[in-house]
């Protein structure tokens, strides 16, 4: 989350959620906006199994491993415990925003989602003040490199302004069943007074489930980069996914990292194959590697899969970008 607190890395459940599927030839309603809950979702069963029959060498504080197909819990880490989150929290504001709609709509990049960034030392997408981009080109510029600066522009948008779109935050979280989960801001930094966001494994396999029924969340999530041209509306970007399982891990299809000196490095990741798709998260792997988060979701999905996966070498983030 922090710049200053990084090393650069060198090297649905359909039927749960309420979703309709759309007529064959028709555009998903995901594909504009995330769809509408129908029916909120709730507890996933049977019970988590317990640590000695699941996968070895997690050094996680917190995990959670879901299967997508069958909606149940595969095994699991102090699931219940509260714990700080980091960017993670920005999976929420992407669904806020993927809720309310109007991707294509043009925003401007106000100075003070620049200064947020350089204020706070935070993660940043560079946005430059004056530029003219689209939501859904702030939802990428959000979701791979962690901009901290694309959270604050998108809550401006949404909110209206932080206060509201903080409080719709926490009323999705509500009506998603996230009863051990609160959100204090769009990014997951630290507040002024040092406070943090919270939320549990089991919260956020809740969230994760229902974010990944838009079209659209997915598409983003899977990216290991996205590329803007320069337009004499804004400049040339290119943002790479601090998600390095993408690209090592056969399968592996999504979804955000998390990191602030509370929370440790954390991830919520997905991966299909042949057709199944397992859903699962760590959370404060450690403290001190940034890559361990990525070692441990791959003993997780490998003992999911029932399949030892040889990891290929991680993907290395440009100079300068943060790991989050």
């Amino acid at each position: 989350m922090r710049l200053s607190a990084r090393l650069i890395v060198a090297g649905a459940v359909t039927g749960l959620l309420g979703v309709v599927p759309a007529a064959a030839g028709a555009a998903s309603p995901a594909q504009t906006r995330l769809v509408a809950r129908t029916t909120p979702a709730g507890p996933v069963t049977p019970a988590v199994t317990t640590a000695a029959s699941g996968p070895s060498g997690v050094s996680a504080k917190g995990a959670y491993l879901y299967d997508m197909d069958t909606a149940k819990k595969l095994w699991g880490v102090a699931t219940t415990t509260k714990r700080p989150i980091g960017s993670i929290t920005k999976m929420m504001t992407a669904v806020i925003a993927l809720r309310a709609g109007g991707l294509d709509k043009t925003v401007t990049i106000k100075k003070s989602y620049v200064d947020h960034v350089k204020n706070n030392d935070a993660s940043s997408a560079g946005l430059k003040a004056g530029d003219k981009v689209t939501v859904r080109q702030l939802l990428n510029a959000m979701l791979l490199p962690s901009g901290c600066d694309a959270a604050y522009a998108l809550a401006d948008i949404y909110g209206p302004g932080q206060t509201k779109f903080v409080a719709k935050m926490n009323e999705e979280a509500a009506a998603l069943k996230m009863t051990s989960t609160h959100y204090l801001n769009a990014d997951g930094l630290p507040t002024s007074t040092h406070k943090e966001g919270y939320s549990t494994p089991h919260d956020l396999i809740l969230l994760a489930r229902y974010a990944m029924t838009s079209t659209n969340f997915k598409t983003i999530v899977a990216r290991q980069s996205y590329s803007l041209s320069k337009t004499s509306g804004h400049a040339a970007y290119k943002w790479a996914n601090t998600n390095l399982l993408l690209g090592s891990y056969s399968g592996a299809i999504g979804i955000k990292t998390g990191h602030t000196n509370a929370a440790g490095y954390s991830l919520v990741f997905a991966a299909k194959r042949s057709g199944r798709t397992l859903l699962g998260l760590v959370l404060n792997s450690t403290s001190t590697d940034s890559n361990r988060r990525f070692k441990d979701a791959a003993a997780m999905l490998d003992w999911g899969f029932g399949a030892k996966t040889a990891m290929r070498q991680l993907r290395s983030l440009p100079p300068g970008q943060a790991t989050d």
